[in-house]
């Protein structure tokens, strides 16, 4: 459960924040040197710069035409990273995948406490939305659970969020400092897991850096994040401190994170907290036939929250790399909205130990480049307490224990004479244990995960305009454990092996355009082995309400994508456009039957055994054939100057059409939607104002579906950065905003939430935040 901690963080933290940078912000993009979009999900093959005629959109790390091995770069002068101006719509357009990057700016900018809800209205994008503000696990494309990987500094969250939508994500926006979804070949480089994308959570836990130079500016030997003042040769401290108060559920968030180099080495340390009343709502809340006649006080039931976390980290830093290590702790204290788990008071008490290492070596020598590493154990436990027969305690136990390592190597580039080759070879291993009691005879038995995986990456520059990637990757997934044949002998369990061996490929191409324009073409081949949870399901899931069952004969599931896509990532008018599409064999989901169970397979009401019924919904893992097809695009364009600053206009569009191979519906597939705004920056203002609006969504399956109205989510806000009077140890830079979201006031019903019959998205709320940097 929560402890003091959090709390107190919180109180600490409401009054300040950070900002992304040391300065105010010019007006224009045409005005200031942007800063590059470093991505580190997309691909294990990182580049050197090379000369553009502009600034350019990220690092890279080009290899160099010449056949000749480089020799190894100087270290770059330690400089200040300017950011980017609030607001600005940055686009990933050197990369074989797309990927969408959510800022430390706009983390801090946006309402909900969760990965799923920070998303939410991004193009291709959505959230659970079990419990808004508390579990709402990231949907892309359609695709979630076991098909979207989320992780943390390239190490997966290893919670027991991708098996149940009522599990919480261990990842906390308070604790990152950027977020990147990514979809297309590059999730070769994480697992079959990733099929539909990953999202990747970063910040400064292990430094791969040090926080400033342990000498004057332009001769530090190491990487280095910053300049402190002129000959500083000491110890360094730097900290920053972020606070929130929201008015829709009376919740308030903070956190403070410090950051410490002396020597070879750098420190980190950071602490959080968040707590939310029962959040506000337009109406009642429970549809039809659901009893309209419980009391309503204006106020979503039984949503209230409360979590928080820490961490210490430290790494030691030299001129070819870095090695380091962290340890962190993540808890969440949670109600589940909904008629059923409401009249229980279900809440779940989570909390993940979590303790994670990487490194990069870089020789410049015997052909290779660099070497990386990563690696994490966790500890996770949540219990599901409910009001269930007069028993008020813990229904059920999830618990994970996982370890995960990936090491990957990157080789000198290699003149093939009519293409320079740049090659990263990679291995990754995962052991899983997971557990499931309950009183009620649990879940599923204790059952263990492992795999092993080898993956490459080749990248040909076949000209200064046209790159090409083929990728390949193959793994063994060796899943044991016991279940009973529900449909033969409920009570006799039978002992399960199954080994699969996934296979995945992709080729992309990328073309440089004139008018500062990318193209990129993308296919790929890609097989999942089915999970644990799928094979091995057997019983009750208390805060789903379901009755699961899993089928332990289930095959390798399979998905042929092909993905067109445009990109201009600078410029005036900066935007994106994909398309997609893709072909599944044997697609795994969970089929809500239409019957209904109690707490054994013999008292359900489908044909097979002609029970009597109950409060449980059946569900099956199944497979069918499935097509899914859709597109993604937004856009920034800057209108004109106006009051000193710029104006501008920014719009957006995502579809997903998923269908069985019988044309009948998916379920819980997001619905169209289109949305766009205005926005105008200065200096040190920003100001926008933007409405989404979501069309109803009619195309459902045949059982266990209803359909959802459509919504306007209207969104304004205004946010002003000063920089502050510098000095050795106060404060350099002040960033302070207010938030309005769903002005409309508007019945806000997510398509693709389990719970969306029962539970309101929150109503009309205010958030104002404040953030402080030293």
């Amino acid at each position: 459960m929560v402890d003091g901690w959090g709390r107190g963080i919180v109180l600490g933290g409401m009054a300040v924040s950070v900002a992304a940078g040391p300065g105010g912000h010019p007006a224009t993009a045409q005005e200031q040197q942007l800063p590059e979009i470093v991505v580190t999900a997309p691909s294990p093959i990182v580049r050197a710069p090379r000369p553009r005629p502009r600034p350019p959109a990220r690092v890279g790390r080009a290899p160099a035409p010449a056949p000749a091995a480089p020799a190894a770069p100087e270290a770059p002068p330690a400089t200040v990273p300017t950011a980017p101006p609030p607001g600005w719509l940055p686009i990933v357009a050197d990369q074989f995948a797309t990927v969408t990057v959510v800022t430390r700016d706009e983390l801090e900018r946006t309402p909900g406490g969760t990965l799923g809800d920070v998303l939410f209205a991004k193009p291709g994008i959505t959230g659970s939305s079990f419990a808004p503000g508390a579990s709402s696990r990231p949907i892309v494309r359609g695709l979630d659970n076991y098909r979207v990987r989320i992780q943390e500094n390239g190490i997966s969250s290893s919670g027991v969020s991708d098996f149940a939508e009522d599990h919480a994500v261990p990842v906390d926006p308070l604790a990152a400092e950027r977020v990147e979804v990514v979809r297309g070949p590059a999730t070769l480089r994480w697992g079959s897991q990733a099929i539909g994308g990953v999202v990747n959570a970063t910040n400064n836990r292990i430094p791969d850096a040090l926080p400033c130079p342990p000498q004057a500016p332009g001769a530090a030997p190491f990487p280095v994040k910053a300049i402190g003042p002129a000959a500083m040769a000491g110890p360094c401290v730097k900290y920053e401190m972020r606070g929130a108060f929201n008015t829709v559920d009376r919740g308030v968030d903070g956190a403070v994170v410090l950051d410490a180099g002396a020597g070879n080495f750098a420190f980190h340390a950071d602490t959080f907290g968040r707590h939310a009343d029962d959040y506000r709502i337009p109406n009642y809340p429970y549809l039809p036939p659901r009893d309209q006649t419980l009391p309503f006080n204006g106020r979503q039931p039984n949503s209230a929250m409360r979590a928080d976390g820490q961490s210490v980290g430290g790494s030691y830093v030299f001129d070819s790399g870095f090695v380091g290590m962290a340890v962190t702790r993540n808890a969440a204290f949670y109600r589940l909205p909904g008629l059923e788990p409401t009249e229980t008071n279900t809440r779940i008490d989570m909390e993940q130990i979590k303790v994670t290492s990487r490194g990069e070596f870089r020789p410049q020598a015997n052909g290779i480049d660099a070497v990386r590493f990563w690696f994490g154990h966790t500890d996770y436990k949540h219990n599901e307490l409910a009001d269930e027969g007069g028993f008020d305690g813990i229904q059920q136990t999830f618990t994970n224990k996982e370890q995960e390592g990936r090491l990957e190597v990157q080789l000198l580039p290699f003149d093939l004479r009519f293409a320079t080759l740049t090659t990263a070879l990679g291995v990754q291993g995962m052991n899983q244990r997971l557990t499931a009691p309950g009183v009620e005879g649990g879940l599923f038995d204790p059952n263990r995960t492992t795999s092993v995986a080898g993956f490459m990456f080749n990248e040909f520059r076949l000209s200064e305009t046209l790159r090409a990637q083929v990728a390949g990757r193959i793994e063994e997934s060796h899943v044991r454990g016991s279940v009973p044949d529900l449909f033969v002998d409920p009570l006799l369990n039978i002992e399960r092996d199954r080994r699969f061996t996934p296979k995945s490929g992709a080729i992309g191409f990328l073309k440089d355009l004139p008018w500062d324009l990318v193209g990129s073409v993308t296919a790929q081949y890609v097989e999942r082995a089915p999970r644990a949870p799928e094979l091995l399901s057997r019983g009750v899931h208390e805060a789903t309400e379901t009755f699961d069952i899993g089928n332990p004969n289930l095959k390798i599931e399979t998905a042929k994508t092909v993905e067109i896509g445009i990109r201009r990532p600078r410029g005036q008018f900066r935007f994106e456009a994909t398309a997609y599409y893709t072909r599944f064999s044997n697609f795994i989901f969970r089929n809500l039957t239409g019957f209904t169970c109690e707490e054994t397979i013999d008292t359900c009401d489908d044909p097979i055994n002609n029970g009597p019924g109950g409060d449980l919904s059946q569900a099956i893992y199944s497979q069918r054939d499935a097509t899914f097809r859709g597109g993604e695009f937004q856009s920034q364009f800057d209108v004109a100057p106006l009051w000193g600053g710029i104006f501008g206009i920014e719009n957006q569009f995502d579809v997903v059409r998923a269908t069985f191979s019988d044309g009948t519906n998916v379920p819980r597939i997001p619905p169209v939607r289109v949305g766009g705004g205005v926005y105008w920056r200065d200096a040190n203002w920003f100001a926008r104002v933007n409405l989404l609006h979501a069309f109803d969504q009619d195309n459902i399956a045949t059982t266990g579906e209803t359909p959802t109205a459509g919504y306007n989510l209207l969104k304004a806000e205004l946010v002003y950065t000063t920089p502050l009077r510098p000095n050795d140890f106060g404060a350099r830079l002040l960033t302070v905003g207010i938030v309005g979201n769903n002005l409309l006031n508007e019945d806000i019903r997510n398509h693709v939430s389990f719970r969306k019959d029962e539970v309101l998205m929150p109503g009309r709320g205010v958030r104002f935040f404040a953030t402080l940097k030293n």
